[in-house]
């Protein structure tokens, strides 16, 4: 027996009830009127599964109304192997891979791992660190940006040409924060950091000129100087970060190979998200991003651009 022997994996219904627990912990609600009252579930020969009525506001409604799932009309039971399997892959899993372990189009597929990147996504967010607290700080380059580099042109050395992410590690939570920048000007820079970390904790970056003045922003900055062969000093490193690159770029190079800018940022989600979960087991990991498909609808053509 697998863990993708569970009934909501081969069965519709099953997977309605599934979903309809975790998204109604406490019973139904109309995704119209916001009614939790007079809610009544229809099972007529002819009904499709899950629809429910709403008699406040006499509209029906299923569980996928208002989630990434609504209007998709790939079973449900698929979305959930999907979700599995994209959650359950270190490295993350490719759309072509998927099309075939789910025997649906690619085009289908490649939808169906962005709408779950979208609800792998987080909504909000509290400054990391604290006091006496640790935030570690990078940067990474990947992929190529085609506005400086057009196809068929010579790359050259640098990484002017290169996509630019930024990255956060919490030490205490073990959780990251990474986003798609523009610019690694110290300028440009700061005001991220000043958003995203508390001014009362401690940060740790390696030698680069835009971090030279953080201590002005925050209670320490530590810096590990890597081109004289540090690596760290005590708590004074950025090995913790590294680690994450390291994770993201085997996923990005090795699975996924090519990513357009205006697709970048639901890929940091996907990388996010596996590792700031990775305290869970597979099928609680993919019960977590099952619950944050709620009011993130991704149409097709809004995949083609960025939040």
């Amino acid at each position: 027996m697998s863990v993708l022997s569970a009934p909501y994996f081969h069965d519709e219904a099953a997977a309605y009830a599934k979903l309809e627990s975790i998204v109604w912990p406490n019973g139904p609600m109309c995704p119209h009127c916001g009614g939790v009252e007079r809610i009544g579930k229809l099972a007529g020969s002819a009904t499709r599964i899950g629809v429910h009525k709403c008699y406040q506001c006499r509209k029906q409604f299923t569980v996928k109304v208002g989630t990434v799932f609504e209007s998709s009309h790939v079973p449900l039971y698929k979305w959930f192997q999907a979700c599995y399997l994209l959650c359950s892959s270190k490295k993350g899993i490719s759309s072509h891979q998927l099309h075939r372990v789910l025997e649906v189009t690619y085009k289908t597929a490649w939808f169906m791992t962005h709408r779950l990147r979208e609800a792998m996504s987080v909504l909000g967010f509290e400054p990391m660190g604290g006091e006496g607290e640790t935030v570690e700080v990078d940067e990474t380059f990947i992929g190529t940006d085609r506005t400086i580099k057009p196809h068929g042109e010579k790359k050259g050395r640098g990484y002017a040409h290169k996509f630019k992410v930024l990255a956060l590690v919490d030490r205490k939570t073990g959780r990251a924060r990474s986003m798609v920048v523009d610019s690694l000007k110290a300028k440009d820079l700061t005001p991220i950091l000043k958003a995203n970390i508390a001014p009362e904790s401690t940060v740790c970056t390696d030698e680069a000129g835009q971090y030279v003045h953080l201590s002005r922003e925050f209670a320490a900055h530590g810096v590990v100087r890597h081109n004289k062969g540090e690596y760290g000093r005590g708590p004074v490193h950025t090995n913790t970060i590294e680690g994450y690159f390291s994770i993201f770029k085997r996923g990005m190079k090795g699975v996924y190979q090519h990513c357009a800018k205006k697709h970048l940022h639901r890929y940091l989600a996907e990388f996010e998200f596996r590792y700031n979960e990775r305290r869970l087991t597979d099928s609680e990991r993919a019960s977590v991003a099952l619950a944050g498909v709620v009011g993130k609808r991704l149409m097709y053509r809004d995949s083609f651009v960025t939040n």
